[in-house]
């Protein structure tokens, strides 16, 4: 992968039919909002002076909004819609729309009016700074106290500690990407959020932007607390993903050699009362816990091998390789 320096990256091409800036909007019931989205986002984007297009993903909808979208995309032609067979979740809608935009610039934003449109002129002219990801902080946040706010900043330390990419808040939705970045991304589950992460990952410079937060007014809010536990497990594949993705047996075989290292521990001490303290080997668990972590050793260390094997035809099979490169100079076909 080349990579463009800033100026370069955000050019305007001379031929104005190039789309510079995506945005795309998630949609997931939110019917009473749509209307009132493209009232607010689409003067703001034109205002901007670039070719644009706003791609919007209904992630399934059991309401209206699918219709919503459809009368607002005869009224806009900016306005392209992908509609997903039925609702994936936010990951995969937001995954949905990144890969259809055509733009330098990916902007993110949720539908539920709590974003503020305005905020988007802001994220990028820090992209032309020389930053590939400005990620959005909802500093004066207006959600529940405890429920949201508390438990979501417990979250972002969290989040922020584990992966060593400092941000004050990862769950804000509106935020601003170089296309290169997430080129060749794939995410799942709840992964989103964590996409600053894996940009930092290709040596993306980030930076945070505070943006203007606003309550719900219209429908009904789609995150729970059982969105925790999602996020918590993410997080341990992500780490998994940074540290182990390409030499997974370091992971299992150090696993399995520590359990080895107390099965040999466990049979010692089992010989030793046996014969300097006359204790039956059938009166303590250590021949079992012998055996158990022997056997959990020797699975670890095969299932490491295993994964390797595919780790390599994963990288063989699509001819990718387990780097990549920000730039090439004085390379044939490079400037």
């Amino acid at each position: 992968m080349v990579g463009l320096s800033a100026p370069a990256a955000l050019r305007i091409s001379p031929r104005q039919q190039d789309i510079v800036l995506s945005v795309v909007v998630p949609i997931f019931n939110e019917e009473g909002n749509i209307p009132i989205l493209c009232e607010r986002l689409l003067p703001v984007l034109r205002n901007l002076a670039m070719p644009f297009e706003v791609i919007a993903v209904n992630d399934g909808s059991r309401d209206q909004s699918l219709d919503e979208l459809r009368t607002e995309a005869d009224r806009h032609q900016e306005l392209k819609i992908v509609n997903l067979r039925r609702n994936y979740g936010q990951t995969a809608a937001i995954m949905a729309g990144i890969d259809h935009a055509a733009g330098e610039i990916i902007v993110t934003i949720d539908a539920d009016l709590q974003n503020d449109p305005e905020d988007i002129p802001a994220l990028i002219d820090r992209l032309n700074d020389g930053y590939d990801v400005v990620s959005g902080w909802r500093k004066d946040r207006k959600d529940a106290a405890i429920r949201r706010n508390f438990v979501s900043s417990l979250a972002n330390r969290l989040i922020s500690r584990i992966s060593g990419v400092k941000l004050n808040d990862y769950g804000c939705t509106l935020k601003a990407y170089r296309q290169d970045v997430l080129r060749g991304m794939r995410l799942y589950g709840e992964m989103h959020r964590f996409i600053p992460i894996y940009a930092s990952w290709m040596g993306a410079k980030i930076i945070e932007l505070p943006v203007r937060h606003y309550p719900r007014k219209i429908g009904k809010s789609k995150y729970g607390l059982d969105r925790i536990i999602k996020v918590l497990l993410d997080l341990i594949v992500v780490k998994f993903l940074d540290r182990y993705f390409i030499k997974p047996i370091y992971i299992f075989g150090t696993f399995g050699i520590l359990s080895m290292i107390m099965s040999v521990f466990s049979f010692s001490l089992m010989i030793w009362l046996r014969v300097f303290d006359d204790v039956s080997m059938i009166q303590t668990p250590l021949p079992l816990v012998s055996a158990m972590t022997l056997l959990v050793g020797i699975m670890s260390i095969l299932m490491g091998l295993l994964a390797e094997m595919l780790v390599r035809t994963y990288f063989e099979s699509q001819q990718r390789a387990a780097y990549y490169v920000r730039e090439l100079i004085n390379f044939e076909g490079t400037r």
